[in-house]
C-alpha cells in the first residue's frame, strides 16, 4: 500500500479543443496521451484519467516519467 509520502504530484499543460463531436483533449508531453469527451468538463475530466493511466504504466514500468513540455498557444492574424 502507498503511503502518503510515496504520492507525488505532477502537473501538465493540455490542450483542449472544440470539433464536431465535442471536444478533444491532448498532452503534448505525453505521446499518444488524448481523450475527448462531450463536453469541456468531461474532457478535462477525461485527460485528467488518462495522463493517470499513463503515468501509472510508465511508473509500473519502471520508466522515466518526463519533464512536461512548455506549451505556447499564441495567435496570428492571417488576411486572405
Amino acid at each position: 500500500m502507498r503511503t502518503i509520502e510515496d504520492m507525488r504530484t505532477f502537473t501538465f499543460p493540455v490542450i483542449i479543443e472544440k470539433d464536431e463531436d465535442g471536444f478533444y483533449a491532448k498532452c503534448p508531453s505525453l505521446q499518444g496521451c488524448s481523450t475527448q469527451g462531450d463536453t469541456y468538463e468531461e474532457a478535462l475530466e477525461n485527460i485528467k484519467d488518462a495522463i493517470w493511466l499513463v503515468l501509472k504504466d510508465m511508473e509500473e514500468s519502471h520508466e522515466e516519467i518526463p519533464v512536461p513540455v512548455a506549451t505556447s498557444l499564441p495567435t496570428v492574424q492571417v488576411t486572405i
